[in-house]
C-alpha cells in the first residue's frame, strides 16, 4: 500500500479521534480504521474515562474476525499495559493483524515505544510516524500530562496587529472576529478547566462555558483568580458565582482575602482554593500543583491582562493560542495584551515552538508551545505593588 494511501486511512482516524473531542480525560483522543481489501470495515474512538480504546472499539465493529490482510490504522501507539480495559497489543495479536499503522508514537517515557515492539516480536508488520505531527498535536493536554506529571497552562490572546487587547477607554468588544470566537468556543470544550482574573469578571461578567452550535452548552471547571475576593459583591454578584454551573467555579484565593468573602462564595455553593502567598497574588507555581493533585490536566486561560503578564513572567504559561485581528490602534495608552519584562536584546525574547497557523476568516491563529530564553529580566516595578 502506498504512502497517500496510508494518509488517507490515517486523516480518518484522526477524523474519528477529533468526534470525542474533549470527551476523553484525562485518556487522549485516539482514532482507528480497520481496512480490509482497500475497505473500511471497522472503525472506533476512545471512549470516556473507563470504557473501550478506540482500537479494540474498530475490532469490534467488524462483528466477526479480521481477515488475515487486514490493516489497523490508529492514531496513537497502541497501549502495551493492562489497565482497566486491557492492553491494546493484545487484542491486536489476538485478531491476527496483519499490519498495523502509527500516527503517533505514545508520549509516556514509560511505555514510548513498547507497543510497536511487541508487536513486531510477535510478526505484525509496523508502520510508524504517518501523519505523525497532525497526530501528535491532536492531544497536546494529554502529551503534556503524562510526560511531566503536570497540567498544560495554556494562554488565550485576542489582539491587534500593534499588541493591543482594549483602546485606552477599554472597548474591547469584539476585536477578532465571529469565526475566531467559534474557534474559542472549540478549545474551550477541549480544555477540562478555563481561568480569568477578577478584573474580567468584573468589566466582563463572563459565562466561561463553551457554547458551540448544535451542541449542548458545556461547562468546564471554571477559575477566577482574585486574591482579596474583589468580585464579591452583594449587590451585583458575578454570574459566575450565581448561575446553574457555580459548582464548577473554584475561586483561587490567598489568606489575605477577608473570611466572610470566602463563607458568602461557599455557600452559594462555589468552591474556594486559599493558596499560601505572602502577597495580594496567587502563587501561580501552588496552583500548578494544586490542578495537579486535583487531576485537572489542563487550564486554558482567557485573561486579563495582569494575569496573563504574572504567569509569563513566572514562565507558567506552556502553550499559546493567539489570535490576531488585521487592525491597528497605533496607542501608547491601549491596553497591551502582556508586560513586565525587561527585554534589552532579540535574543532575550520568549519565543514559540511547534508553531501552527489557522486563518480564521481576515484572523490569523498563531499556537505553540512557549520555550523561554535562559536569561529573562522582569521589570520589577511593574508587579512591585502585588
Amino acid at each position: 500500500m502506498s504512502a497517500p494511501e496510508h494518509e488517507k486511512y490515517m486523516r480518518r482516524a484522526l477524523e474519528l479521534a477529533q468526534s470525542v473531542w474533549g470527551t476523553t480525560h484525562p485518556n487522549p483522543m485516539v482514532g482507528a480504521v480497520l481496512v480490509e481489501e482497500g475497505k473500511i470495515v471497522g472503525e472506533g474512538a476512545t471512549a470516556p474515562d473507563g470504557g473501550a480504546h478506540a482500537e479494540r472499539l474498530a475490532l469490534l465493529a467488524r462483528g466477526k474476525p479480521p481477515g488475515s490482510k487486514s490493516t489497523l490504522y490508529t492514531t496513537m501507539e497502541p497501549c502495551s499495559t493492562h489497565g482497566r480495559t486491557g492492553a491494546c497489543v493484545k487484542a491486536i495479536i489476538e485478531a491476527e493483524i496483519s499490519r498495523v499503522v502509527v500516527g503517533a508514537i505514545d508520549p509516556n517515557p514509560d511505555h514510548a515505544g513498547k507497543g510497536l515492539q511487541v508487536l513486531r516480536d510477535a510478526g505484525i508488520e509496523v508502520i510508524d510516524g504517518v501523519l505523525a505531527e497532525d497526530c501528535t498535536d491532536l492531544n497536546l493536554i494529554f502529551n503534556h500530562w503524562i510526560s511531566r506529571n503536570e497540567p498544560i497552562l495554556a494562554v488565550k490572546t485576542a489582539t491587534t496587529l500593534d499588541g493591543r487587547i482594549a483602546c485606552r477607554t477599554g472597548d474591547s468588544q469584539w476585536i477578532t472576529s465571529e469565526l475566531s470566537r467559534a474557534d474559542v468556543m472549540k478549545w474551550r470544550r477541549l480544555f477540562p478547566a478555563i481561568a480569568v482574573g477578577a478584573g474580567t469578571v468584573k468589566d466582563d461578567n463572563p459565562r466561561l462555558t463553551a457554547r458551540r452550535e448544535g451542541e449542548d452548552e458545556w461547562c468546564p471547571w471554571r477559575f477566577v483568580f482574585d486574591g482579596l475576593l474583589s468580585t464579591v459583591d452583594d449587590r451585583n454578584m458575578p454570574a459566575l458565582y450565581t448561575d446553574d454551573y457555580r459548582d464548577r467555579t473554584i475561586v483561587v484565593t490567598t489568606p489575605h482575602a477577608g473570611v466572610g468573602y470566602v463563607r458568602k462564595l461557599e455557600d452559594l455553593g462555589v468552591k474556594v482554593w486559599r493558596l499560601p502567598t505572602q502577597t495580594h497574588r496567587v502563587g501561580l507555581k501552588d496552583f500548578r500543583l494544586k490542578c495537579a493533585e486535583e487531576k485537572i490536566t489542563g487550564v486554558y486561560f482567557e485573561g486579563g491582562s495582569r494575569l496573563l503578564s504574572e504567569l509569563m513572567r513566572d514562565r507558567q504559561i506552556d502553550y499559546m493560542f493567539a489570535y490576531r485581528a488585521p487592525m491597528f490602534f497605533a496607542d501608547d495608552r491601549a491596553k497591551p495584551v502582556m508586560s513586565g519584562l525587561r527585554t534589552e536584546k532579540i535574543a532575550h525574547a520568549i519565543r514559540m515552538d511547534s508553531v501552527r497557523h489557522e486563518i480564521l476568516g481576515a484572523d490569523v491563529l498563531t499556537r505553540g508551545r512557549m520555550a523561554y530564553p535562559d536569561e529573562f529580566h522582569v521589570d520589577e516595578t511593574v508587579f512591585s505593588l502585588g
